[in-house]
């Protein structure tokens, strides 16, 4: 006996701004999906990826009210398309097909159709109501993390290391404007401090460009809201045991006899 016929529960359209090469890597990016999305998932445990696509099983939010699904996804670039299915739990047999037609650089006309097994009618359609919520939610936030990703690509590379420096002013009045976000080689570090001692890290996570200037540096460590990277800020280490570093690293100079502070390269 083969699988349940699909019938059409609802369909999502709008224009992204973001290449269809952006797009096809958020897709790929099954990492993010329980950090930019926690509150629609609260985990993803990978069973395995390739270039085309990925397996992993999923929960939702909240956690304890939820059950697993195993999801896969899968591109054809010569679309361009993918498809996510539900391979087991709940929503077993849904297929959610994502076409894209590039309409300009940077923007993307996107229609998601939403395929569910048979069902009454009025179910079949409250089902694909909710994965329109769902969907919009997402499409969303991956948009806006799509638009950064472009941004710090096309931005200028820091030059190697050097003995660049920029004052920062007298220390005394310094932590009163902290956290303070500085320019230094085409990079931007956010100064902090950290039980008294002052810090600098980049704003930008080393792994795809997130926004750590808007993490928390709570007890010395960032954390990156796309991924869960997490850094120890006065070292410039791996915090949570994924080997990840900054690429980039800065240091807050005192002159002991000016009282003057400088952010150095280095």
């Amino acid at each position: 006996m083969g699988p349940a016929p699909l019938v059409p529960a609802a369909a999502y359209a709008r224009t992204i701004r973001a290449s269809v090469e952006r797009i096809f890597e958020n897709a790929l990016d099954w990492e993010h999906l329980p950090w930019l999305h926690g509150d629609s998932f609260s985990r993803v445990d990978l069973i395995e990826a390739s270039s085309g696509g990925w397996r992993a099983r999923v929960r939702g939010q909240p956690a304890e009210a939820s059950e697993d699904a195993e999801i896969e996804l899968v591109l054809d670039p010569s679309g361009p398309r993918y498809v996510t299915r539900t391979l087991s739990g709940r929503g077993a047999g849904t297929e959610i097909w994502t076409l894209l037609e590039p309409i300009g650089e940077q923007r993307t006309r996107i229609r998601v159709e939403f395929c569910v097994p048979r069902l009454e009618a009025q179910i079949a359609a409250q089902v694909g109501r909710a994965y329109v919520r769902l969907y919009t939610k997402l499409w969303d936030e991956d948009e806006e993390m799509m638009v950064r990703r472009t941004e710090v690509l096309s931005r200028p590379r820091g030059r190697p290391v050097g003995s660049a420096s920029v004052p920062l002013g007298p220390e005394s009045g310094l932590r009163e404007r902290l956290p303070l976000e500085v320019e230094l080689e085409h990079e931007t570090f956010r100064v902090v401090a950290v039980e008294r001692e002052l810090h600098a890290y980049p704003v930008v996570c080393p792994h795809l460009g997130g926004p750590l200037g808007q993490a928390p540096g709570a007890a010395g460590v960032v954390a990156c809201p796309w991924h869960g990277y997490r850094f120890d800020l006065r070292s410039g280490e791996s915090a949570d045991g994924r080997g990840l570093c900054f690429r980039l690293r800065a240091r807050v100079r005192v002159n002991p006899e000016t009282g003057m502070a400088f952010l150095e390269s280095g």
